[in-house]
């Protein structure tokens, strides 16, 4: 049966509307149109405004569980049901540096679930285990490696349907593996890395296109040597997450960042656990206790947010001064683009998943909206 949402303002992803009617039937948007159509099951929004649902294409766990320590399905689901409490309908489940087993076993416990599920676990985020070890973060020494060709290509073989964004130090890999890479059709994001202004062009001009939480974990800007997030300020065609939560990086950073990065710039929240629930955590050789509102492990860095795609949608409005519909986009239609998925998720759209964020008018209050 069809159904129609009214009485709302919509926000496509490409304008906004009023007094426009969307109609899906069978979790899927056929159209936006003026009328009602008859024997519509008929979903008053109250005046409130409808978005695509947020993406959130890092996110390391739910409210009890982490994906990397518990790679299973049960886990998946925490990730999934606590993302639809805080306005996020689509993820990317992410494992940091771990094992080749471990790998193997999240990416089979991702193919598993979504051929049981047709929700919004898109995939996997494998944010590791070939990144540098000087930029490691709250990665564990133990785990963080560089790449053999056989790892990789075993990762590739099982992996590159189910892996859908890998983050890499580039300056790792030999030529032929990154072309090894860049030829799967996995999205590379280049982070925790030490590459120079001069590598990272170079990487860029080979053809990968995002990077990894910006300023964290990558070379600063500086006036003789311009750093990574130098050569991301000045590449026009690279995106770039942000954890926009006052901790991982200055909301000063931010605004500027968003100044030179515009339409390129979008939220992440790189949570370790949603909610806030969960106080302290130790698995093998990390650790991670909430210390006022963020998760840091006993060395002191930041070991994963705490923030959700619904608080960094709210502070993009906050504290970039942009209006509510561009910090939408910042959330939904450009961390579609940035993945490679502006076909398929990410805006109000005929064929697009009727996968929703209602919220009122000033944003204070959110919620999915799932049909």
């Amino acid at each position: 049966m069809k159904k129609a949402l009214y009485n709302g303002i919509i926000h496509t992803g490409d304008e906004v509307l009023k007094d426009r009617i969307v109609i899906i039937e069978n979790g899927v948007i056929l159209s936006i149109q003026n009328e009602i159509p008859q024997h519509a099951e008929l979903i008053d929004l109250k005046g409130n405004h409808l978005s695509a649902g947020a993406i959130d294409i890092q996110i390391n766990g739910g409210e009890k569980f982490y994906f990397s320590q518990y790679p299973t399905e049960e886990t998946l689901q925490d990730i999934y049901e606590t993302s639809l409490k805080y306005g996020t309908t689509h993820t990317l489940p992410c494992l940091i540096s771990s094992s080749k087993e471990t790998i193997l076993q999240g990416i089979e416990a991702i193919r598993s679930y979504k051929n049981k599920y047709n929700n919004g676990v898109l995939g996997m985020h494998l944010e590791g285990p070939f990144l540098n070890p000087l930029k490691r973060g709250a990665h564990s020494l133990k785990q963080v490696r560089k790449p053999t060709t056989t790892e990789l290509e075993e990762i590739i073989k099982y992996g590159k349907d189910i892996i859908k964004v890998m983050t890499i130090a580039p300056e790792c890999f030999t030529e032929d593996q990154l072309d090894l890479l860049l030829e799967s059709g996995i999205v590379l994001s280049a982070g925790h890395s030490t590459m120079t202004y001069q590598e990272a062009q170079y990487y860029f001009s080979k053809g990968i296109q995002l990077v990894t939480h910006l300023f964290n974990a990558m070379t600063q800007f500086g006036h003789r040597e311009p750093g990574l997030v130098g050569a991301v300020f000045e590449n026009d065609t690279i995106y770039a997450p942000i954890i926009l939560d006052g901790a991982h990086c200055d909301y000063a950073a931010a605004r500027i960042a968003y100044t030179l990065k515009k339409d390129k710039l979008f939220l992440i929240t790189d949570a370790a656990f949603l909610g806030r629930k969960v106080e302290n955590f130790k698995w093998e050789n990390f650790d991670a206790h909430l210390d006022n509102g963020f998760y840091r492990n006993d060395e002191g860095n930041l070991a994963g947010a705490s923030i959700s795609m619904e608080e960094a949608i709210r502070n993009a409005i906050q504290h970039l001064n942009i209006e509510v519909d561009e910090a939408i986009k910042m959330g939904t239609s450009r961390v579609a683009k940035a993945i490679k998925m502006e076909n398929q998720l990410g805006k109000i759209k005929p064929g697009f998943p009727a996968s929703f964020l209602c919220f009122t008018p000033d944003f204070s209050e959110v919620r999915a909206l799932v049909l």
